[in-house]
């Protein structure tokens, strides 16, 4: 597999990158349209933050297995296998005529986005063994993330606006199958085939209660606000918090034993490892809760165009795209202080939100600023906040703590929707107007900015230069 040309390389990155593309495309273009696809699938707010969560989560469930059964099958194999399922999935999310529906068909969407992206990075690694390409290759591949994310931005305000169609919101989903069938049909035909290891185990239990865990725990965590936490959503919280622990202490009789675990527990020895993953965790809560909150605020609360808020976004995605093509460098250079600075810099632009969004008049000039700069802190930290985490962690373990590192960061998205978004629709429940909406926002931000304290915390305990 190492003999590769150079056009095929390139032509290659290019194919499996449509998996992140429709991955990260997917997560930013229903923030936008949140408000829309309530309206047309006549969901409540719950449904709302289930459409997101269970995304995240079935992302995060398979995310490890999906990198495994590529190891197994073939990487070509189960990535062109994965873009069917995600494809299929978007088509159903497109003509669904009920919230269980859409809530459903965008769970296994997420399942289809754990088994493809895991292909595309392990790929990127074969089909790029010198270490200087190799470093362009994943450049090329976060740039079209960060690339994909301001076009979700920006799609996800404009398409349901378009009205030669019932629900233009139905559009954001639709346009998934043209992409889809096209990156399948060129996968067939030229990507391929990587080696198969055949001794490759899974750990069907661990998958089983890791899955069960979060989607009980989120969903509960959701409708259990909405149903006015009934005494049995509790107790089944409680439970699913059970299985969890439960997942961790299996996972250590199996790697005790000698079978091969989900995940090794022998990460957990690293404390740089454990500390990272805690500053992942406080960031990733914020990520998706500051776009959902926004969003409602901007739409319901005053009123803006769903067409128009996605322009707004798209200068937040914009400041984000500009600082992460730098912040790489500065960090080579100024080491963890550049994380900490776009940490305060968020913080500070989440405080300007607030003054800019109370004004009597909001100023769209100002607002796109204060966007911008929100996205300027983001690509600060997020770029480099995987390669601090696991700076430390052997070359045997990279693997294991990459999809780790990645199954924490799905998880705490979703939660974030769960927690955050929750505290702000329960606020905001029998007060739905101007001020009921400003002043739910009030404590949505005050509530993110703790989180972001605790990273600012955590990446401040973590040693700024390798021993």
């Amino acid at each position: 597999m190492l003999g590769f040309s150079k056009n095929y390389r390139w032509w290659a990155l290019l194919l499996i990158s449509s998996g992140v593309f429709l991955s990260v495309i997917d997560i930013f273009i229903v923030n936008v349209a949140i408000p829309s696809i309530k309206k047309g699938i006549h969901g409540t707010d719950g449904d709302s933050q289930l459409f997101i969560a269970l995304y995240l989560i079935g992302y995060a469930s398979f995310l490890i297995t999906g990198g495994r059964m590529g190891d197994h099958f073939g990487r070509k194999k189960v990535f062109i296998i994965a873009m069917l399922v995600f494809t299929s999935a978007s088509v159903v999310c497109g003509v669904a005529q009920t919230p269980t529906e859409l809530i459903t068909a965008r769970f296994i969407q997420g399942i289809g986005s754990a088994f493809m992206v895991p292909q595309g990075i392990a790929l990127i690694q074969i089909l790029f063994p010198e270490h200087n390409e190799r470093i362009k290759a994943l450049g090329v591949y976060g740039s079209i993330a960060g690339t994909a994310s301001v076009i979700g931005q920006f799609l996800g305000g404009l398409l349901p606006d378009i009205h030669f169609i019932a629900a233009g919101w139905r559009l954001i989903f639709l346009i998934n199958l043209p992409i889809g069938l096209l990156a399948i049909a060129l996968s067939a035909r030229f990507l391929k085939e990587s080696n198969q290891k055949k001794a490759v185990k899974f750990d069907y239990s661990g998958i089983a209660i890791l899955s069960i865990a979060l989607v009980s725990f989120t969903y509960l965590l959701i409708r259990g606000r909405e149903l006015g936490w009934p005494l049995w959503s509790i107790l089944l919280m409680i439970g699913a918090l059970l299985m969890i622990w439960f997942f961790i202490s299996d996972q250590k009789k199996k790697l005790a034993s000698g079978n091969d675990p989900l995940i090794n527990v022998e990460l957990f020895n690293y404390k740089d490892f454990n500390i990272g993953l805690l500053a992942v965790f406080f960031y990733y809560l914020v990520q998706e809760s500051y776009f959902f909150v926004n969003t409602l605020l901007f739409q319901n609360g005053l009123g803006i165009s769903s067409s128009q808020t996605g322009i707004l976004f798209a200068c937040q995605g914009i400041g984000y795209v500009v600082a992460s093509l730098l912040s790489i460098r500065l960090v080579g250079v100024f080491g963890k202080r550049v994380l900490q600075s776009g940490v305060l810099l968020m913080i500070v632009a989440l405080v300007f939100h607030v003054i800019v969004l109370e004004a009597k008049a909001v100023n769209q000039l100002a607002l796109m600023i204060v966007l911008f700069g929100y996205g300027i802190g983001c690509g600060s930290v997020l770029p480099s906040l995987l390669t601090i985490t696991l700076r430390r962690i052997p070359t045997h373990f990279a693997g294991a703590a990459s999809g780790t590192y990645s199954t924490v960061q799905q998880t705490a998205i979703a939660l974030g929707v769960g927690v955050v978004v929750g505290l702000f629709l329960y606020v905001l429940s029998g007060h739905k107007s101007l001020s009921g909406y400003l002043h739910a926002y009030r404590l949505a931000t005050a509530c993110n900015i703790l989180f972001l304290m605790a990273v600012a915390f955590f990446l401040w305990l973590i040693p700024d230069k390798e021993d």
